[in-house]
């Protein structure tokens, strides 16, 4: 039987608007132990997602993170989930779109997300007792 975006999904979302630091973001995301945050803007009733690539890019080019935003690192065009979507759908929509993370939404509402690492630990065997 497939398992599916439910089974594998953090219900633990982190919503951060768009005018938060990547300072700020970050020090969130750190303190929840999610690798993203879904950007809500209520100027554009758009959602978009910050992930720690985002950040990890911005600081890499050098960039204050003190005083970029959310807004200026999030990824608008958000492929999204449902929570009836296959873990085999979720990884097929990843690899074609070249990211590791989906929001899932139920009823146009952000419900989870879904990371590539959450599929890998539903598909990887439970470790084995090591014999003594």
């Amino acid at each position: 039987m497939p398992m599916h975006v439910r089974d594998a999904m953090s219900s633990v979302v982190l919503t951060i608007g768009p005018a938060h630091t990547l300072r700020q973001a970050a020090r969130l995301m750190s303190a929840r132990r999610v690798g993203s945050a879904i950007v809500l803007d209520p100027d554009t009733s758009g959602l978009g997602i910050l992930t720690e690539r985002d950040i990890l890019n911005s600081l890499g080019a050098g960039q204050d993170p003190d005083q970029e935003t959310a807004h200026d690192h999030t990824t608008a065009d958000v492929v999204f989930a449902a929570p009836g979507w296959t873990l085999d759908d979720a990884a097929r929509a990843m690899s074609q779109g070249g990211f590791r993370h989906l929001v899932v939404l139920d009823a146009g509402d952000p419900v989870g997300v879904v990371s590539v690492r959450d599929i890998i630990r539903c598909w990887a065997p439970a470790p084995q007792p090591v014999p003594a």
